[in-house]
């Protein structure tokens, strides 16, 4: 049985549609088993668990053979470092005296050590933990960024024909579908059972905000420019969408970190979807 937490988020989702495709025995975990109603449908048990009730996550993760671990993301509304790290804590206490074949987790380009970098810091240290965890051998993914971040923008792109931006229109980034990487995590989940990674994934190419825009463009037939909030606004920025001053400092330090990482691994894996056919098909679903 392959147990996935965050299994009703982009990945988690994607992965589990994977494994199911493979006839593979499939629980997703997740807060709300209403969102999981989808993934119930084409066969998956659902297990309705909150992360921090540490005794029945157990439970349920001893019940399995293979693990997709998924630090879910807390509400900008908090404080997303502190919940972060409480939820890291509660997965890998869940872990003890477990005995699974593998572990497979999520994490990101450019994690790192550190204390102010948000989710680069928290992921760095939960593929830390897992590994220093006697639950299972693991393997880590670092993704790059997801295509699906930019979902939030074709409303202006449509109304306004613009598309914001906090990093410059001809900055290269490292972006991946989630679809792909649902992908990469079943042949991982599949895979021997032993450790290995970081495993970078990221799509067929690298893109720019002005790529982003482009795409925009091309499926909706209209203009579209790339409006660039400099960085003296970042936190405010992200405040007036509901972020907490904490969350806000937190996106803002890991966008700073973003435009200095210089990650560039030299095999990365390759999805097969490019930024247009994404932008394509969210056009067309809309």
């Amino acid at each position: 049985m392959h147990i996935i937490l965050g299994a009703t988020g982009h990945v988690g989702s994607a992965l589990a549609q994977a494994l199911l495709a493979r006839n593979e025995p499939v629980t997703v975990v997740t807060r709300e088993a209403r969102k999981a109603e989808a993934l119930k449908t084409k066969g998956a048990h659902v297990a309705e668990v909150d992360v921090f009730d540490v005794a029945e996550l157990h439970r349920v993760m001893a019940g399995g053979h293979r693990l997709f671990a998924l630090n879910p993301p807390a509400l900008p509304s908090i404080d997303t470092v502190a919940q972060e790290r409480k939820s890291l804590a509660a997965i890998v206490a869940a872990l003890e005296g477990c005995k699974l074949e593998k572990i497979v987790c999520e994490s990101t380009y450019g994690a790192q050590p550190g204390d102010g970098i948000g989710d680069l810091g928290v992921l760095y240290d939960m593929e830390q933990a897992l590994r220093e965890t006697d639950a299972g051998p693991v393997s880590a993914i670092r993704a790059a960024y997801y295509m699906s971040n930019w979902d939030a923008s074709l409303k202006t792109a449509r109304e306004d024909g613009q598309l914001h931006s906090m990093y410059p229109p001809d900055f290269k980034l490292p972006m991946v579908a989630p679809h792909d990487l649902g992908e990469f995590a079943a042949r991982l989940m599949l895979g021997a059972a032993e450790a290995s990674g970081p495993h970078y994934v990221e799509g067929p190419e690298r893109y720019s905000p002005g790529d982003v825009a482009r795409a925009f463009a091309e499926a909706l037939g209209q203009p579209v420019e790339v409006v660039v909030t400099p960085p003296e606004q970042w936190e405010q920025a992200f405040q007036s969408l509901g972020f907490s001053e904490a969350a806000a400092k937190s996106y803002a330090a890991m966008t700073r970190a973003t435009l200095k990482n210089k990650d560039e691994p030299e095999k990365p894996q390759r999805g097969a979807t490019s930024l247009n056919d994404y932008i394509s098909a969210l056009v067309r679903k809309s």
